[in-house]
């Protein structure tokens, strides 16, 4: 044991271990925290012991002082390690060889026994350090697992916190969308509702004037009526003296026909209802479009940027995204949300003035291996030139001196065939022919600014 005892080696302040000890000038260290919490309580510097003014506010280390308790702490440890050493269970002896064959620390009584005839034995410490070198390697690697199973529950830590991200955005455009059809459906009955009130307005109008029209005629009748009738209750003689000029006055009212009814006058309901969610749904068309493919953000590499609508991308600053499996990060590249393995699919892509873009399909199986562009079938516009790739072997250069603002892209998954074309010209860029019953995915790079854009369906 250590010749100097907890008693030399302990602070007046705390009654405890050196801990970081500071020298004063009158020769009395204390622990750095314990001296620095008590000057701040007196609000002045005096040694705690001799009440000597210190000339620094921050005294320096005793090193000497911090050595011996180090020591001293190791000591004690070992010490205390080997008092609570482990005895042979059946000897009460201490267990100073170890047993090669049992694995396990015995005592020299053990060696000499029945159980341990013809084993071999090597001292505890020799076993011990054999032991730990060879445990050393399989903790370093335990300990690199940690380390990537903390870097991959971070990853889970941000996925979480960018599933909230994507749902609120997505929310907030599902909103958006449908605040479009609700804006255009109000409009629209609204002036639904308007054209009916117009006709209604005309008709009531038209009805008021033949109603007032009609009015007329029956007062004008029926005055002519009730002096008729007025004169056949007069006397012989005056009615006698009037009778021509009565016949003259009620004969053309006699001769009359009854006002026609009004063809067309009631509202044409059928107009207004007939077909009406149709008719609607006839002129929605106009506002909206169907794109034969769409992109999926997930697999986007974090430089690229999609359209709200997932139909265009172009390339930006990098963001920050968790690294799910079907992010693509060799390429600047993004993929369609579906792949096909049965039928034709055609779509056009507008790849307008941009001097690098790559546009083909890619394998499901490219998506599980590290290098994901493996069996892409491609082709891309660099330099001006275009060239063919498969993403097994070198690329061809196209003989292709035209340069085209509208690619068309068709995938007939039953023939195994892929081809490019213009839709201008209808000429044929390039055919790809392959051997898989894979799903294709739709593949798109790009490598600037320029936007790349799947066209709608006309």
């Amino acid at each position: 044991m250590y010749s100097q005892t907890k008693e030399d080696l302990s602070c007046s302040i705390c009654q405890d271990i050196f801990n970081d000890p500071v020298l004063l000038a009158c020769s009395h260290s204390f622990c750095k925290g314990c001296l620095q919490r008590w000057w701040s309580d007196k609000n002045i510097l005096r040694c705690p012991i001799c009440k000597t003014l210190s000339q620094q506010s921050e005294p320096p280390r005793n090193l000497a002082l911090k050595n011996l308790c180090e020591a001293f702490l190791r000591d004690r440890e070992q010490e205390a390690s080997r008092k609570s050493e482990p005895l042979c269970s059946v000897h009460s002896k201490k267990l100073r060889l170890f047993c090669l064959e049992h694995q396990q620390p015995v005592c020299l009584i053990c060696r000499d026994s029945k159980v341990h005839h013809n084993h071999t034995f090597r001292p505890v410490d020799e076993a011990a350090e054999d032991h730990k070198n060879k445990l050393k390697p399989v903790l370093v690697a335990a300990q690199k697992n940690l380390k990537l199973f903390e870097q991959v529950n971070e990853n889970y830590d941000q996925t979480a916190k960018y599933i909230q991200v994507q749902a609120l955005d997505t929310e907030r455009q599902i909103k958006e969308q449908f605040k479009k059809l609700h804006q255009f459906l109000q409009e629209e009955e609204t002036a639904m509702i308007s054209a009916l009130k117009e006709e209604e307005k005309q008709k009531t109008q038209m009805m008021k004037e033949k109603i007032k029209g009609i009015t007329k005629e029956i007062a004008a009748l029926s005055g002519t009526i009730r002096a008729t009738e007025k004169e056949l209750r007069a006397a012989d003689v005056s009615f006698l003296q009037n009778y021509k000029a009565t016949v003259e006055r009620i004969q053309p009212c006699s001769l009359l026909d009854a006002p026609p009814l009004v063809s067309g006058a009631l509202i044409v309901v059928a107009k207004h209802l007939g077909n009406l969610t149709f008719n609607i749904w006839n002129k929605m068309k106009a506002m909206v479009s169907r794109r034969p493919v769409i992109l999926d953000p997930n697999t986007a590499h974090p430089e690229l940027i999609l359209s709200k609508d997932l139909t265009s991308v172009r390339r930006e600053k990098k963001q920050k995204l968790p690294e799910n499996p079907e992010r693509i990060h060799f390429y600047p590249a993004v993929l369609g949300s579906d792949g096909f393995d049965s039928g034709t699919h055609t779509w056009d892509v507008e790849v307008g003035g941009s001097p690098v873009w790559a546009l083909g399909v890619l394998a499901q199986s490219a998506l599980s291996v590290e290098k994901k562009s493996s069996l892409a079938l491609k082709i891309a516009f660099f330099g001006g030139e275009y060239t063919a790739d498969t993403g097994v072997a070198l690329p061809v250069a196209l003989p292709i001196k035209q340069i085209f603002r509208l690619i068309r892209v068709q995938l007939d998954c039953d023939k195994q065939r892929l081809s490019f074309f213009d839709p201008a010209s209808e000429t044929q860029i390039h055919t790809f022919t392959y051997n898989s019953r894979e799903k294709m995915f739709p593949y798109f790079n790009v490598v600037n600014a320029h936007p790349l854009k799947i066209m709608p369906v006309m």
